[in-house]
């Protein structure tokens, strides 16, 4: 059987949060833990859009911090697949500050792994990906750099 093959686009997803008190760190930025769940939501999403399948976390590959947000910045979230396995996805999410002009600076890049679950709640096969652009070709070469790291 051949399997469906589906592009980077097709799964793009963004999510755009403004940051309030409640998900601020003892320090006054933004906690951790909420920015996780954040990521993890933007990946399932990608994940499902990609695989018209539900989805669970397998990996976390990848999580860097390299700049701090505070109340009032507004968040946006952008996920999109890298790399497909038989039965799993790579997703990068990338977290950016957007300030009041509309600049972007990035924050925070996260790779997760996703795998598709059948109604049985076992993995089954995704569609396979196919790389467009050069910066999509040069992701999933480095997505199947970090798989064989994982192995």
């Amino acid at each position: 059987m051949t399997r469906l093959v589906k592009r980077v686009a097709d799964s793009y997803t963004e999510q755009v949060q403004i940051l309030t008190q409640g998900t601020m760190n003892g320090y006054n930025r933004l906690f951790g833990g909420q920015l996780l769940q954040w990521i993890d939501i933007v990946a399932a999403v990608v994940a499902r859009r990609h695989s018209n399948r539900n989805v669970t976390t397998a990996a976390i590959d990848g999580l860097s911090f390299s700049g701090a947000a505070y109340v009032n910045d507004t968040l946006v979230l952008k996920g999109f697949i890298v790399y497909t396995g038989r039965t799993s996805m790579e997703i990068c999410v990338q977290t950016y500050i957007e300030s009041l002009s509309g600049e972007l600076n990035l924050i925070n890049t996260a790779y997760f792994v996703m795998v598709a679950l059948d109604e049985n709640e076992k993995p089954t096969p995704v569609p396979m990906l196919e790389p467009v652009t050069d910066e999509e070709k040069r992701r999933f070469e480095e997505a199947q750099i970090r798989r064989a790291n994982r192995k």
